[in-house]
This record gives C-alpha cells, structure tokens and sequence, in this order.
C-alpha cells in the first residue's frame, strides 16, 4: 500500500511541475528524446537509444512512447521519463518496506521508516522528475534485500537474483561498477568466513554466481557499443560523454580538500543523521552484534565513497542528486539498530543457513535512530533551497514556496532555470508549422535533444543517431536539406557536431546557409539559436 501510494503522489508531482510549471531536467528530457527516436525519428532504430546513458531508463520508456504520437505531452514535456522514475521509486519503496519486513520490524517503527524514506524531498523529487536515481534506488535495494535473504538463508537462489539486480543497476548507471565490485567482495569475505576461512573455492563460487550477471551485462552493453560506435565506453570516450561535458563545461577547478568538503556537505543535507548513525553501527559490527550491516554499506555506502572520490578528483559536476544513496544508507543502519524479530522463510537453505544467534538487545537504540532520522527531514528540505549545494534543485524554492524564494534573493534564477527548454519548445512549434518533409532540419543533440522532443514531427529532423547523418551533414544541399540549426561554437555548443564541421556557422553561415531566424534563450545555461536557411547550389 506504501508503495502505491508513494508512485501516485511522485506521478502527481512529476505531471503538476511538467504540466503546469514546464519545469524539466535536461538529462531526464534528453533519455526521452533518445527513447523517441528509437520508435518515431526518421531513421527508427534500438541503437538510437546511444551508449552515452546507459539503457534500462529509457528502454522501459518505450512502451509509453509508442502513445507519444497522440499524446505528444509524453516527449513534450517529458511525461514518459516521469512515469518511469515514478514506478521505480514506487518500487524502491517496496523493496524497502520489503527489507523491513524482512527483519520482522512492524509497527509505528516500520511505518515511520519507510515514510522517512518515501516523504523525504529528494526521494519526491527523483520519483516525480525522470532522472535515473529512482531507478537506481530500486535495484540497490533490491539487491540489499537478496543479499540479506542470503546471509541468514545461504539460498543461491537469493544469491543470484542479487546478482540480477546488480546487473539491472548497471544498465541504470555506470557507478553500479563500483557496487558491483563491492557486493562481490562482501559475498566471497562472507561466504569463507563461514567456511572458518577454509574452501576458498566454494567461496569463489558464491562470489561468481552474483556476479556473473553484472558481468554479462557489462560484457553485453560494451560490446554493443564498441561494435556500432568504435568506443566500448562512450561515456568516457564520446564527445558527448561525461569526460567531454567537463572539458567543455565552466566548471571552477578546486582542490581534492575542497572537493571532500564540498561533497560531506552534500552529504549531511541529504542525511544528517549519518555522523552519529555511522560510528553506532560500526561498533555494533565489530561487537558481532549485526555483522549484516556488511551488505547495507559494501551495496549503498560504496557508492558514496566512489562519489566522493570522483568529485574530489574532478570527475564529476557538483550535483546533490550524486548522493541520493545517502538516503536510504540513513534508513538502513536506523533499521539495524533494531534488533531482528524473524528471518523469511528461504526457497532453499544452504548449509550454512539458519536464524541469527539470538543476542539481547535493546530497542532503544533503534528507535533513537528512527526519531534521529525522521527529525533531520527539516534539514535536508532546507537544504535543497541553496544554490550552492543543491544547483538543480533550489529552483523549485520559487514553485514549492515562492515567497522564501524571494526572501533568499533566488527569485530571479529560479525563474530562468525553470523557463528552461521554453525557446526550444518555440523552435519546435515554428518547425512544425512549416510542415517540412523528412529530413529538412540538420541539428545535434549536444542542445537539440529539446527541440526533438517538444516537435510533433520528429521525421523532420537529421540527428546524430540517423545512420546516414555524417552524409548529410556534408552535402545538405544535395539531400534537400532546408534548414541547419546552430548553437554557439564555445563550450559545449564547441563539440556541437554542426560546428564541428562548419565551424562559422553559427557566425555566417559558412557560406552555406542564410539566416533565417535567431531565437535568443530564456533558460538559464542554455545557448541561443540561430536558424539558418540552406542556399541552393547554382
């Protein structure tokens, strides 16, 4: 029932700021319009999906998408990728109430913990905005609640839907590597500790069967995309990658100490209660009184480890949603303060398996944890109003509460972040009305991912993901081209596959082309446009 009710209010949500407010993330618009072109661009492919995000968001898009030509709302305003991320976090907070369970905690504890989780403003925003981290939530907490089915249960069959979920957060997100690696290890130390450290191999066998799922998954997604694209990490290697994004991207170089305390900052508004929850659990493991909370941390915990690291080596934006996972690691180790009341009955015990030595001990530590994390929600909802430590989130101050927005001076940005992709819609509308052939508009999707998805006629576009861009891209007079789009060749417009080629046309054309039409942005960081027209070969 928690879970239902969570997935109708992230949807409510996530239509109410689409619909009414248009305000979008362009990462959740841009898996949109790849999921588009797989079913309705003029070159309808799988391989369109990419391989700079991975797959499993938008794949599972598809279905809904296929309704986009009669519901153009779905790519418009990016109604699809909010239904995705709506049932995901819908099931993460299943998983969650399922891992409650689990342990036998009923009651106000278990009610108060799930709706710390499910109430908590980051967890509605990622369930109701189309990013990947509700996504991303569900599979880690699938994959905690097998690996603790397993630990009392020595079932291989947990073990390897664990295994499973693994996989399926890999195809999430590429930081699932580092989970991955993480989940493995715990099993294999957990699995020869019970052999009193001896049949190393038998250990190893439990350590494969988890992880060869995510392992197949890796195989599979990198071959696919070395063998279409050239590059088996075009996250990395792509001019439209992360690593290019940075290069490209005006981001002030900081050093590793700022960079730590920048991100235990993000941290603390996320979960303030984890400083004390922290060192608590980590007595209590070394006590043997909840050797469990090896799952929780080498699944949750390593994800934030790997994200601090990476910000601290410059790796990656800024972003608090990077630190999402610290949410549900606050639940996790509250939950684990309160003694286990019941184990679930396994499919298949292992030698190994069995109840937990029955240890004294109090709740009042548990329930301590749960208040803990259920007073720090103030916190972390203050938290999300600053425009240093929350960059894509401060700006819904000016819908939520617009009259705090104005007393912290973010009025004036909120407003321009949230008319994000309003010229792009523009654009879109003037395309549509001229009622052009297939193949008239040339643009990129570095910007132009916007203008694709806010079109009813998505034929009308030549974009990278068409097998034949590169040809027309080269000789547009001589493929009845009509238009070229164009952005800016400085930051990320400089990897701008149109610049690229024709490095002026932005400017003048390149000789090519006349203007047409130049539509300065509204949004905040998004580049103007100029429209160009095609001349026609004397």
């Amino acid at each position: 029932m928690a879970a239902l009710a969570s997935g109708v209010l992230y949807l409510a949500v996530g239509a109410w700021l689409a619909l009414h407010h248009h305000y979008l993330m362009g990462d959740a618009l841009a898996r949109v319009a790849s999921a588009e072109a797989v079913l309705h661009s003029r070159d309808p492919h799988l391989a369109a999906l990419g391989f700079i995000f991975t797959p499993l968001p938008a794949m599972t898009q598809l279905p809904v998408l296929a309704f986009s030509p009669w519901l153009p709302e779905l790519t418009r305003f990016g109604l699809s990728g909010i239904i995705m991320s709506a049932l995901f976090m819908a099931g993460a907070v299943y998983q969650l109430s399922g891992i409650i369970g689990d342990r036998g905690i009923t009651g106000w504890p278990a009610r108060l913990l799930v709706a710390a989780f499910a109430l908590h403003p980051m967890i509605i925003i990622h369930g109701a905005n189309g990013l990947s981290e509700a996504a991303f939530l569900f599979f880690l907490l699938w994959a905690v609640r097998l690996l603790a089915r397993w630990y009392h249960s020595d079932d291989p069959n947990a073990l390897a839907i664990a295994g499973i979920a693994l996989a399926g957060a890999y195809l999430t997100r590429y930081d699932a590597v580092v989970v991955a690696g993480s989940g493995i290890l715990a099993v294999f130390l957990v699995s020869l500790t019970r052999r009193g450290l001896r049949l190393p191999a038998a250990a190893l066998l439990d350590a494969i069967i988890v992880g060869f799922p995510f392992a197949v998954a890796f195989a599979m997604w990198s071959g696919a995309s070395w063998l279409l694209t050239g590059d088996a990490l075009a996250q990395f290697s792509s001019q439209y990658g992360n690593t290019a994004i940075l290069e490209a991207s005006d981001v002030p170089a900081i050093s590793a100490a700022e960079g730590l305390v920048f991100s235990l900052a993000e941290i603390m508004v996320l979960a303030p209660a984890l400083p004390l929850l922290l060192p608590i659990a980590f007595v209590m493991f070394l006590a043997r009184r909840e050797r469990e909370l090896i799952i929780p941390v080498a699944i949750v915990a390593s994800v934030l480890v790997f994200q601090v690291i990476a910000f601290a080596q410059g790796l990656t934006f800024p972003f608090l949603r990077f630190y999402i996972c610290a949410i549900p690691l606050a639940i996790l180790l509250a939950l684990h303060l309160l003694p286990r009341a019941s184990v679930p009955r396994p499919r298949r015990r292992g030698r190994f398996g069995g109840p937990p030595a029955a240890l004294p001990r109090s709740r009042s530590w548990g329930i301590a944890g749960i208040l803990l994390v259920c007073a720090s929600l103030p916190i972390s909802l203050w938290g999300l109003t600053d425009r240093t430590l929350a960059t894509q989130h401060y700006a819904l101050t000016a819908i939520v509460a617009p009259g705090v927005a104005e007393r912290l001076g973010i009025q004036h940005e909120a407003q321009a972040i949230i008319r994000s992709f309003s010229t792009e819609r523009r654009i879109a509308r003037f395309l549509d009305s001229q009622s052009l052939p297939n193949g008239s508009v040339i643009l990129d999707s570095v910007y132009g991912f916007a203008i694709t998805a806010a079109s009813e006629n998505p034929t009308q576009f030549v974009v990278p993901s068409d097998q034949d861009f590169v040809t027309i891209l080269n000789d547009p007079v001589g493929n009845d081209v009509r238009y070229i789009l164009a952005v800016p060749n400085e930051g990320r417009g400089a990897t701008d596959a149109v610049n690229l080629r024709y490095p002026t046309m932005f400017d003048n054309g390149s000789q090519i082309a006349t203007l047409e039409l130049e539509a300065p942005n509204d949004g905040a960081n998004q580049p103007p446009w100029r429209l160009y027209r095609v001349m026609p070969t004397s």
